[in-house]
């Protein structure tokens, strides 16, 4: 009998070892074909470009587990997940989100128009001042806005007369690096220069200073409800991320052009010219509040995107809905841009990003509760917008080679 309890306490110890082992092999196998899988992304953007990348590096959440990873070029190194960087654009998920947890509490509707006065206030949306006359003020609403529908022009992006054939954002950087920009200053040059893409809901054209308008937006109604003068930066950090959120992370949304050192630790951006590298450590981020000045890390966006997609955050379901499907009528097939949101048929809802030096994405795909951010800090202009769209695609491309390599095609 004796034996007998041996022989079958050893033959559960062995099977219990042996599981243990599959587990771990098999935990292993899946890591292994996930940093085999970024790396092979890496490489070949390389050999794309025939420039060295510093790193692109992954962070996806499943059923199934956590997994993260990043592989660095000769020219970098790899980084963690708690490593800070600027997410740029994906700021505007967070500027669609502030707007619509003020409309769940009554204090705007995303259909208003602009020029219409802010609920139980005699204060407008924007501005009743000579600077903020753009064209067809009088017919663009808060959802057009969000949608890039209104037809607002782009300062940061498109050239703007008396510019140098640049926009005025980066023509006024080349002469101030340290320049405090404003809202008013941005809205002002669309307005003295008559410059529109069309009238409301006639032309999809993205546009960061139609962001910069709904920050001011945020920035009104706060300050209106609070009965003092309130910033955008505030409302984000009171609601959506701070300590007494419903769901505190650590963000930071810059908006002070002495503001310009990243927290510790981080990853310096860089740009590769055709007879210069350029590094993006210092960057001067006043003229992006609202459409592009968020730091963070991957592993706070993640929490982020996927908390806001599944209705666990400040959004009810219903809104988060709203946010991921109300595409605008100018929106083409491939845009797919709802409020503050894209939409990716494989990788799901989110946004991304890019600002000097620095590429990410952010996505939650309901369908197999899979939520993923992917960062490269590079850029290459060697070949103007099309090395730089390689390197956007790369992007896309390592969140599907991601998902593949955890068991998500």
């Amino acid at each position: 009998m004796n034996t007998l309890k041996t022989l079958l306490f050893s033959f559960a110890l062995l099977t219990a070892l042996t599981l243990t082992s599959f587990n771990l092999v098999h935990k292993n196998t899946k890591q292994q074909k996930l940093d085999d899988a970024i790396s092979n992304v890496r490489i070949s953007l390389e050999k794309e470009l025939g420039h060295d990348v510093p790193s692109i590096s992954i962070l996806l959440q499943s059923p199934k587990g956590t997994y993260f990873t990043s592989s660095p070029g000769k020219n970098g190194k790899a980084i963690s997940k708690d490593t800070y960087f600027r997410f740029a654009s994906n700021t505007k998920n967070f500027t669609a989100a502030a707007i619509l947890n003020m409309m769940q509490d009554g204090w705007l509707n995303i259909d208003d128009k602009i020029i219409s006065k802010i609920p139980t206030s005699s204060e407008t949306y924007v501005p009743n001042a000579a600077a903020w006359a753009i064209p067809h003020k009088d017919e663009i609403t808060i959802k057009q806005l969000l949608q890039h529908n209104a037809g607002v022009y782009d300062v940061s992006n498109d050239d703007v007369p008396g510019c140098g054939d640049n926009p005025y954002v980066e023509y006024t950087l080349k002469n101030s690096p340290d320049h405090q920009f404003t809202s008013t200053e941005l809205v002002n040059q669309v307005t003295i220069n008559k410059l529109s893409y069309g009238a409301p809901n006639v032309i999809y054209h993205y546009s960061n200073t139609g962001y910069t308008i709904l920050g001011e937006i945020i920035a009104r109604v706060y300050s209106a409800r609070s009965g003092k003068a309130k910033t955008y930066g505030d409302y984000l950090k009171d609601k959506i991320y701070g300590a007494n959120a419903k769901v505190p992370l650590n963000f930071n949304f810059v908006d002070q052009d002495t503001d310009q050192q990243l927290p510790s630790p981080y990853v310096t951006g860089m740009i590769q010219y055709p007879t210069k590298t350029r590094i993006t450590d210092k960057i001067n981020a006043s003229p992006h509040v609202a459409e592009g000045n968020g730091v963070g890390t991957m592993d706070q966006l993640n929490r982020y995107i996927r908390t806001m997609m599944k209705g666990e955050n400040v959004l009810t379901k219903k809104m988060v809905t709203l946010m991921q499907n109300s595409e605008g009528p100018a929106n083409t097939a491939e845009t797919h841009y709802g409020l503050g949101c894209t939409n990716n048929k494989i990788l799901g809802y989110g946004h991304n990003g890019a600002t000097e030096g620095y590429l990410s994405s952010m996505m939650y795909d309901p369908k197999t509760d899979v939520s993923l951010i992917v960062m490269i800090p590079y850029w290459d202009l060697t070949d103007g917008n099309q090395s730089l769209g390689k390197c956007l695609q790369a992007l896309v491309k390592a969140g599907i080679v991601g998902r593949e390599a955890i068991g998500y095609p």
